[in-house]
């Protein structure tokens, strides 16, 4: 009887050990995810503000240059992202590591028409970046207008 109880906790113990490391694991696996999606968000924000600066007469217009950032954008945000969007991957689940909000799953097709939006803004924008400053405020405008239309409704504010 002694024999069967222990080896019953040890079953039990192994149990719960390998419950922990596979949690530890899919817990890893969603901060990889997190890390992702934000090295991504951090790529837009790099072509974007170098479009921006031009846009705004900060730095001065360089067609080529804002060319290849537009392009860069828009390869962006053609890149496929499911796999840094997993469940419970959220700012809930996730305190501390993400603002972005639970409510981005539980209205995921609206998520997909903002990326829509995000997509072809930016496609738009690669026609005009390399044509002249006049017509890059409008469409940096419209890519930063697409990049909100996510953010204000699925991103906890900065605390």
């Amino acid at each position: 009887m002694k024999r069967i109880a222990t080896t019953a906790l040890m079953a039990a113990g192994l149990a719960f050990s390998a419950h922990a490391v596979l949690a530890d694991g899919h817990g890893a696996a969603l901060e990889k995810a997190i890390k992702a999606r934000k090295s991504l968000m951090q790529v837009y924000s790099f072509n974007l503000s170098g479009l921006g600066a031009m846009a705004k007469g900060e730095a001065k217009y360089d067609a080529k240059l804002a060319a290849s950032l537009a392009g860069s954008l828009s390869n962006a945000a053609q890149a496929s992202i499911g796999a840094m969007w997993p469940p419970g991957s959220d700012s809930t689940a996730m305190a501390g590591k993400t603002r972005a909000l639970v409510k981005a799953w539980e209205t995921y097709p609206e998520v997909q028409t903002k990326h829509e939006a995000l997509l072809s803004a930016a496609a738009d924008l690669v026609k005009v970046a390399g044509n002249g400053a006049e017509g890059l405020g409008a469409a940096v405008g419209a890519v930063g207008k697409a990049c909100g239309g996510c953010h204000k409704p699925f991103r906890a504010p900065k605390k």
